[in-house]
């Protein structure tokens, strides 16, 4: 057989098979396996297959592309990012104590981004709408639809006090928070209860030699985010309770208050501070199962402790809505004193995980790891840089419309907008970037100029076409300066965001403000930062919903932005229950199963065959095959990222020795990339490997100019078509010949398992 893996994008059946005659022998409309007509039934002629193979094509790409609803998953970019960080650990042996840290610190900063979610919601609803536009004459009488909640207003009445306008507005967070819930159980049950293959317990696991994506419960997460959905989802309803009830208790604090409603605020808050205790505890407590194929279920505290919470939420909207004589609503909300703690939590969290990372590659150093073993923190770090910016974008705009004349409330929390007064700062780091690398591209591209005539030996030059190719050979290699870029915007964002966070809390007041009586360059330059930060942010804000509406209405726009949960989701649900689901958790056991049962019941071999993201779901794939089932299968990839993306940013898991031992562990692998190609690259394996699995470059394009075969210009292929050259008929054959066995049979009646037939070992030399 002749598996075919496509990859981000996706393509269909007829073009992978080069028939447009296909039919689906397994699977259904969101991933399947098609064949052409014609070898539909090939199992039962095994007589006219001597000598060819059957082809047959995996289509995924309606797990990341489906339907339109697959735009809103643009609103879970923060956890998604922060999920790939859990997977950016430096490859370590042993240390099992500060691997376990390494994964505590981010389920701790994923669930940070949760509350500075929720807390984002709250604030617009809750502080913003009901506490001050409704709580102040001018702003309702420019909302009209606020006049039920006006105490001043015509219509003010039972719902005007402060107290029931919170809870009344704490509808919506309440609201997001069942949302989140609802999507991830319903991705959960279509993603991570897929159970892979079952299999023996081998010695490789129980000696810890197996790869990490080999081990059998890698890709079944079912346990971990169940309980990690319960904890994120009672953290939502406690931070909602808390916005309610907080206030009214702080009112009822006061000298000559109601004894017993000041007993109940202490109460209630007590409980609140136990149910974060208990969240805290559950996300810390247990990680992921991957030794073994984890099948249990915490029923109890799956359904208990978000239900728990919700119990919380309503005692909180009753202590909240009781009325209180004499209790209005003025200035702000605590929102200055929650978004400044999560902020310091986060970036507390990241300092140590940066240190625990530090550690981790210095016990095993790796000379390819993105940022020398700090890509998870890194990145963290631009997850929770990504959630504030969204969440305080929201607050900002709700703000803005809330207030178009600026004088009437107060206003978001000062730290929002001190946090967007950093964004133009950071967008000069950016561009003067971009401008560093730019001038070493085209300084690049001149000097590949002589290489890529030296490439072309005997032809008549071309000053054009010459600098167009060696153009883009440079561009390519912009893919292996991403970790400097990440590394330099990270350090800048760490020390501004800590600078916003001083600046708000040591002030109080708005950059503008604080730096009024100062020197004029620096009050002005504060003054245009504030304007420029909060007009990047309604202008960012305006192109998410846009881009965001695009893509539910328009498949092609949708597809694009399925290449990017193509790479961002690949990776199980670790550190965010609501990130967007890990369509690997269904495509890796789906090609398990079929590579499995296909060769368990026909005795024959296998080429699995992939291209881009599909050559990774192919390696993942064969390392959860049994030990012996992988000698059956031959490799076969190319524009793959495996080492130059997965094997710098993912160490652990894609790093050397990882890559190696799929190399020795199935028949044959033979790598195909180009020089163009920003994505694919070479494996890079030590020694006598490399040039075993890594084939030279492919010429690209495949002819320099006009000849006798190629009478017109051939276009430059980069990450495409690689079946278009020559190359790749080549080592296919040499594969396919490599694993030629004798006239398959049908897996005999009396359950008995046919012989392995014999590779031919003088074929190819892998």
């Amino acid at each position: 057989m002749e598996l075919l893996v496509h990859g981000v994008g996706g393509t269909t059946p007829a073009e992978m098979l080069d028939d447009p005659r296909t039919v689906r022998i397994t699977g259904d409309h969101v991933a399947a396996v098609y064949r052409r007509t014609e070898d539909a039934d090939a199992e039962s002629r095994p007589e006219d297959y001597r000598g060819r193979p059957v082809p047959e094509a995996y289509v995924w790409c309606n797990l990341t592309s489906g339907n339109g609803t697959r735009a809103l998953w643009l609103l879970l970019l923060p956890f998604m990012v922060v999920n790939l960080a859990h997977w950016m650990r430096p490859s370590v042996d042993g240390r099992i104590r500060t691997v376990r840290l390494y994964g505590l610190l981010l389920r701790l900063a994923g669930l940070s981004l949760t509350v500075l979610l929720v807390a984002a919601a709250c604030e617009v609803a809750l502080d913003l709408v009901a506490w001050q536009c409704a709580g102040t004459r001018a702003c309702a009488e420019r909302h009209s639809w606020l006049g039920f909640l006006s105490p001043a207003g015509p219509d003010g009445g039972w719902w005007s006090t402060p107290g029931r306008r919170l809870a009344l507005a704490a509808a919506v967070p309440a609201a997001l928070t069942g949302l989140l819930w609802y999507l991830s159980l319903r991705t959960w049950r279509a993603y991570e209860s897929q159970q892979p293959m079952g299999r023996e317990r081998d010695t490789e696991v129980d000696s810890g030699r197996t790869a990490a994506l080999g081990r059998p419960g890698f890709w079944y997460g079912r346990r971990l985010v169940a309980r990690l959905r319960a904890a994120h989802t009672a953290a939502g309803l406690l931070t909602v309770a808390a916005a309610v009830g907080v206030p009214a208790a702080r009112f009822d604090r006061r000298p000559g208050g109601p004894a017993p409603l000041d007993t109940l605020g202490w109460v209630l808050q007590g409980a609140l501070v136990a149910g974060a205790v208990a969240v805290v505890t559950v996300t810390c407590r247990r990680g992921r199962s991957e030794n073994r194929l984890d099948r249990e279920l915490d029923e109890r505290l799956v359904r208990r402790l978000p239900l728990a919470a919700l119990l919380l939420f309503v005692l909180a909207l009753l202590y909240g809505g009781w009325t209180r004589p004499g209790w209005t609503s003025a200035g702000r909300l605590t929102g200055d004193t929650t978004f400044g703690a999560l902020a310091l939590a986060q970036g507390l969290l990241v300092v140590v995980l940066a240190v625990v990372a530090h550690l981790l590659h210095r016990s095993r150093p790796d000379s390819r790891a993105a940022i020398r073993g700090l890509g998870g923190p890194a990145v963290a770090l631009l997850a929770c840089a990504l959630g504030g910016v969204m969440s305080g974008g929201v607050a900002q705009r709700v703000g803005d419309w809330m207030d178009g004349t600026g004088a009437l409330i107060d206003g978001p929390p000062v730290l929002l907008t001190w946090q967007a007064s950093v964004i133009p700062p950071l967008l000069v780091v950016v561009l003067l970037l971009c401008a560093a690398l730019t001038r070493h591209t085209l300084r690049l591209a001149r000097a590949e100029r002589d290489t890529v005539e030296r490439d072309h030996p005997g032809e008549t030059g071309d000053t054009g076409r010459t600098r167009r190719i060696a153009f883009t050979r440079a561009m390519a290699t912009l893919t292996d300066r991403v970790p400097v870029l990440v590394a330099i915007v990270s350090a800048a964002t760490l020390l501004l965001g800590a600078g916003a966070l001083v600046g708000a809390l040591t002030t109080g007041q708005v950059p503008a403000e604080a730096a009024r009586g100062t020197y004029a360059v620096v009050h002005g330059a504060a003054q245009t930062a504030q304007a420029l930060g909060s007009w990047l942010i309604g202008l960012g804000f305006i192109l998410f919903v846009t881009w965001g509406r695009r893509a539910y209405k328009d498949p092609s726009a949708r597809r694009s932005i399925g290449i990017l949960w193509d790479v961002g989701t690949f990776w199980p649900r670790a550190a965010h229950p609501f990130a967007p689901p890990c369509y690997a958790e269904r495509a890796v056991p789906d090609l398990t199963w079929r590579m499995a049962t296909w060769t368990r019941a026909t005795g024959g071999r296998l080429v699995i065959s992939g291209h881009s993201q599909g050559s990774v779901l192919a390696a993942a794939a064969s390392w959860q095959l049994e030990p012996a089932a992988r000698k059956r299968v031959a490799l076969l990839t190319y524009g793959s990222p495996l080492e130059r993306l997965y094997g710098r940013w993912f160490p652990a898991h894609f790093g050397p020795e990882a890559l190696a031992s799929l190399h020795e562990e199935v028949d044959c692998w033979r790598n195909l990339h180009r020089r163009t190609d920003p994505i694919g690259g070479p494996m890079r394996l030590p020694g006598d490997a490399g040039p075993a699995v890594d084939r030279t470059p492919l010429k690209d394009p495949l002819t320099y100019g006009r000849t006798e075969l190629h009478p017109l210009p051939a276009p430059i292929l980069g990450h495409s078509d690689y079946q278009a050259d020559p190359v790749f008929a080549e080592e296919r054959a040499r594969l396919l010949a490599r694993l030629r066995p004798e006239v398959p049979a049908p897996r005999h009646t009396d359950g008995a398992t046919p012989p392995v037939p014999a590779a031919d070992d003088t074929v190819g030399d892998c």
